[in-house]
């Protein structure tokens, strides 16, 4: 495009994830493609000092909560910044709000789009009406998946939302030589890649593992990530003598030689998904995934096709799916390559840039 545009991106979480993967991936992009952007961001949020490393401009406020701090920090930084920008991305509730809040008794705050990037129902009370369908000009999800709930559930216009998948880089996130990337333990591996969040699911596949372990011995768990939960699943792993199979690897940054440990993907979420990126990077890795049709999940595994689908909170499922990939050498290679070829075709960063470009010109421009 030719306009270069001035984005202001604000996030509220002060917790890490794909969400905030996403925003620092797309603001990097974006940077290369000309755009001028910066984030306006909790001054407690892991994102502020992540931001800082990838060299973009960003400013810690304490936004982190609906209160009246945050609301009057806010609006003096907009009431002397929010002119040089064109566009305001919300990415959270609490920031969503606050901007919208500021925005009634300010002049020249630019039109705002909301990024959900998750699958949590949103209410119809009247004030969250006009939060979406007024104080915002546009909305953008990270499935079709996501965008079809806003329209039935909410009777929200369909030409006013738009489906952004996430992108991810396929020269970084491709298949790499296992034997390079050994920890020195050989035998074959499932990896979970995600945050320790309850709704990760990690505790039925902790549970699924007991019962696939006494099946098919001889492989091993990888559980890549971090957060709140990991205290508790380290403990639940004691208790289930699991210790021996089950490794707790915390956050790494480099993720595909932690793919290439590891022949099975697995993500048995029950709540609160867009279209996971840890999915999709493993996809890009050749890795065939296991699990469920929660939020848009099925954009990024193809049930039978890339991988296999299971319903969620469903332990017996689980460990059924997961056994038929561990013990069937062929249909695990089968399903690895066609999750390599759909990432190729889909889950590219450019097709993200260039549809970002599209929905917040067309908001600058009046269109949307």
């Amino acid at each position: 495009m030719s306009r270069r545009l001035s984005i202001l991106h604000t996030e509220s979480s002060i917790g890490w994830g794909g969400q905030e993967l996403r925003i620092l991936t797309e603001m990097e992009g974006m940077q290369r493609r000309g755009h001028r952007v910066t984030l306006v961001t909790a001054d407690s949020a892991e994102i502020l000092p992540a931001a800082r490393r990838r060299g973009l401009d960003v400013v810690g406020l304490p936004i982190a909560y609906k209160k009246y701090r945050g609301l009057a920090a806010l609006h003096r930084w907009l009431a002397a910044h929010a002119r040089e920008y064109d566009v305001v991305n919300t990415h959270s509730s609490t920031d969503a709000w606050l901007v919208a809040l500021a925005g009634t008794t300010l002049a020249g705050v630019p039109p705002v789009v909301r990024t959900r990037h998750v699958s949590t129902p949103v209410n119809n009370s009247l004030t969250t009406r006009w939060l979406y369908q007024s104080a915002t000009r546009h909305l953008i999800v990270t499935g079709e998946a996501l965008k079809a709930q806003l329209v039935r559930d909410n009777g929200f216009d369909p030409s006013r939302i738009t489906s952004v998948r996430t992108g991810i880089d396929l020269d970084y996130f491709r298949p790499r030589d296992a034997s390079a990337a050994t920890d020195g333990d050989s035998r074959p591996a499932v990896m979970i890649l995600a945050t320790l969040r309850d709704w990760k699911g990690h505790d039925d596949l902790l549970d699924a593992w007991k019962l696939l372990r006494a099946r098919v011995p001889g492989w091993r768990l990888l559980v890549v990530g971090d957060g709140p939960r990991r205290a508790h699943l380290e403990a639940r792993v004691a208790e289930m003598g699991l210790c021996a199979d089950v490794t707790f690897a915390g956050n790494q940054d480099d993720v595909p030689a932690w793919f290439a440990r590891a022949r099975i993907a697995v993500l048995p979420s029950y709540g609160d998904e867009g279209v996971p990126q840890s999915l999709m990077q493993a996809a890009a890795c050749g890795l065939p995934a296991v699990s469920t049709p929660i939020g848009a999940i099925a954009e990024a595994v193809v049930d039978g096709v890339t991988g296999l689908l299971v319903p969620p909170r469903d332990v017996a499922a689980l460990a059924a799916a997961l056994e038929r990939l561990v013990v069937d050498d062929e249909l695990r290679k089968r399903l690895g390559g066609a999750a390599h070829a759909y990432a190729q075709e889909n889950f590219g960063i450019e097709r993200m840039l260039l549809a970002m470009e599209e929905v917040l010109a067309g908001v600058v421009g009046g269109g949307r």
